[in-house]
């Protein structure tokens, strides 16, 4: 599929005014996207499970403008506060978006919401809260569609469901608004970007994950443990930007390759052990790709590296399978099977809420 696959034909029904919600959950990227070219684009291909309860709750309200006027009109409150502040990034997101849904200017929108989750506490606020508003944004558009107007020129998308095909440009439309948000469209393992092994894998939207996954890794625990609730010291738009010039840049982007080509036949027989050497290889890499940048970032924090270490305690001393994963900041995702809960929380418990600002984690796991 190309770009512009995604221009609607035309629009059948007009409509005055109305509202829609949606909600999307934040994933974990296992593979991780780290570098990005063009428009959006993915340097490398990742692998991400979609999270159950942390999730973004949004409302669009829309109103035909009585002026044609020819620029985006739109208010946003957060947690039922006007909030200006997020306004930039949606007037991006919209200008990067119009081609692909041309009624943008014709309405003045109210965007209202609010997260199951402590915004700016380490999870993808950004991932969760475009693909909400994408998906807003897809009910819209499929009030002002008929089937067939909907069906677009692109001969494989014509062969698919009109649930396939709306949340394939959902995802489309997320990605332009925040990257890894183009992931949080489906549930479960998703892939975003190409790779020569997973067919129908693409750079302009997440699919979900084709192949068998061993029940191991069936309701796969998350607990996010929050070292520090403020504001990534590093937007992700920079950390992606510095590897433009890394000298170690290439070589990142065939690890990714190579690490989910790996996880393809982890995934299928269960292996633990091995799952655990990918992801926290994965994790560890993105952030010395940060520490070896010019400039450099630490995004780790102190207690980070506690936590860290006591978890590879923790798995030398137990034969546990618990493992970790970093997002670009200082937060832990704690990572295990749903057979290790009581033993793994009780861990967390006792040895690294310690670590935790305000004792602060949350407890979430896959869909």
């Amino acid at each position: 599929m190309e770009e512009k696959d995604f221009i609607p034909k035309k629009y059948t029904s007009r409509i005055e005014n109305g509202s829609v919600s949606a909600e999307a959950p934040s994933n974990i990227a296992l593979v991780k996207y780290w570098g990005k070219q063009g428009e959006q684009l993915p340097a490398n291909p990742s692998l991400s499970f979609t999270l159950t309860n942390c999730k973004t709750l949004t409302t669009l309200e829309f109103e035909r403008k009585t002026t044609s006027e020819n620029e985006f009109d739109f208010e946003v409150f957060f947690e039922n506060k006007r909030n200006p502040a997020f306004e930039p990034k949606i007037q991006q997101f919209f200008e990067r978006i119009f081609p692909y849904v041309p009624f943008l200017k014709d309405y003045k929108f109210t965007l209202k919401t609010e997260n199951t989750f402590p915004h700016s506490s380490g999870i993808a606020s950004s991932a969760s809260g475009m693909a909400a508003l994408a998906l807003c944004l897809m009910e819209i558009e499929k009030k002002m569609l008929s089937v067939d107007d909907a069906t677009s020129s692109c001969q494989t998308e014509r062969s698919r469901s009109p649930v396939e095909k709306f949340n394939r440009k959902a995802s489309f439309l997320a990605r332009l608004g925040s990257g890894s948000a183009c992931r949080s469209v489906y549930p479960g393992l998703v892939v975003w970007g190409k790779h020569s092994e997973i067919e129908n894998s693409s750079d302009l939207f997440g699919t979900k994950y084709p192949f068998e996954v061993h029940e191991n890794f069936s309701n796969y625990q998350d607990v996010i443990l929050l070292v520090d609730e403020g504001e990534k010291q590093v937007s992700s738009s920079v950390g992606h930007g510095l590897m433009q010039n890394h000298p170690f840049a290439a070589r990142r982007f065939l690890q990714a390759d190579e690490n989910l080509s790996k996880l393809v036949e982890i995934l299928r027989t269960g292996d633990l052990k091995s799952f655990i050497n990918i992801v926290e290889t994965e994790a560890l890499s993105l952030h010395a790709m940060m520490m070896t940048g010019n400039p450099a970032f630490m995004l780790m924090k102190p207690n980070t590296v506690e936590i860290i270490q006591k978890i590879w305690q923790f798995r030398k001393e137990m034969g546990s399978n618990t493992c970790f994963t970093l997002d670009a900041g200082a937060n832990v995702h704690v990572l295990f099977p749903a057979a290790e809960k009581e033993i793994v929380m009780k861990f967390i418990k006792n040895e690294l809420a310690q670590f935790c600002q305000n004792g602060h984690y949350i407890c979430d796991c896959s869909e």
